[in-house]
């Protein structure tokens, strides 16, 4: 007897109902009638001779005797879901799930992936392309690239390359009115900021810093243009706007194509 589990519908009614306050919003999120889920939650009571809930205003709270099991039925439900995905994987064939920061994949990875189908074809891969860091933990991402200062001792790291940054523009800069000959020139330039790098690592430089390696001063940071994504600020420096700082692996296409230059 001490193995048999109350009804696995009720349980989730019951968690749902909780997690959410209301019957209503259990019953939204669960697909069925608020009726349902109030039938299974007298059911699970009785099958458990405990009273479960308790209304406060309009919203039901957990009683005592429910707090007590509570959080393992959410890990339970949580290993639960993780067992089906893991089953619909290995059922589906081995899913490599790579994550990337957005203007990684576009500029550097996409074009490798050909080579990687060719040696390994029978490995699917999935991009998720997200600028915030991954959680092995509550995710299926088996790689994560990123830029990091320090690594989790509790990862596995392999150093991919180490990168330059630098600035680019179109060839045309370098011949305009007030031509970019020196780091100086431009005072005269409108800089264009990738601001995500900040978000994807704080010790990824920025105008601010480059200008002072550069031992540059007067040149206006609080203007210029302004992109969260640094493919969005690169596609600016292309038609021409203005000045973009960026990693050198995502403009080497560009700059081999001469349609970006290095100015310095």
């Amino acid at each position: 007897m001490k193995s048999r589990l109350p009804s696995l519908n009720a349980l989730r009614a019951f968690e749902a109902t909780v997690r959410l306050g209301t019957v209503a919003g259990a019953a939204d999120a669960l697909h069925v009638t608020p009726a349902a889920v109030s039938h299974q939650i007298k059911a699970l009571e009785a099958d458990l001779g405990v009273t479960l809930l308790r209304r406060e205003g309009r919203h039901v709270v957990p009683t005592e005797a429910a707090g007590a099991g509570l959080s393992r039925l959410r890990d339970g439900f949580e290993a639960l879901a993780d067992g089906v995905a893991r089953i619909r994987r290995t059922a589906a064939g081995p899913i490599l799930t790579v994550s990337v920061v957005p203007t990684f994949a576009i500029t550097w990875l996409v074009p490798r992936l050909e080579r990687f189908r060719l040696r390994h074809p029978d490995i699917a891969v999935r991009i998720d392309a997200d600028s915030r860091l991954a959680d092995f933990a509550a995710s299926d991402v088996d790689v994560a690239v990123r830029y990091a200062a320090a690594i989790d001792p509790d990862l596995t790291s392999s150093l991919l390359f180490e990168d330059a940054v630098i600035p680019v523009c179109t060839p045309e800069l370098m011949t305009g009115p007030t031509p970019l000959r020196t780091p100086a020139d431009l005072v005269h330039h409108t800089l264009i900021h990738g601001e995500v790098r900040a978000f994807e690592s704080p010790y990824y430089p920025d105008w601010a810093i480059w200008l002072k390696a550069a031992g540059v001063t007067g040149v206006r940071l609080d203007g210029g243009l302004r992109f969260f994504q640094e493919t969005l600020a690169i596609q600016a420096a292309l038609s021409g706007h203005g000045v973009a700082l960026a990693g050198r692996w995502t403009v080497e296409q560009e700059i081999a194509a001469g349609r970006l230059v290095q100015p310095f």
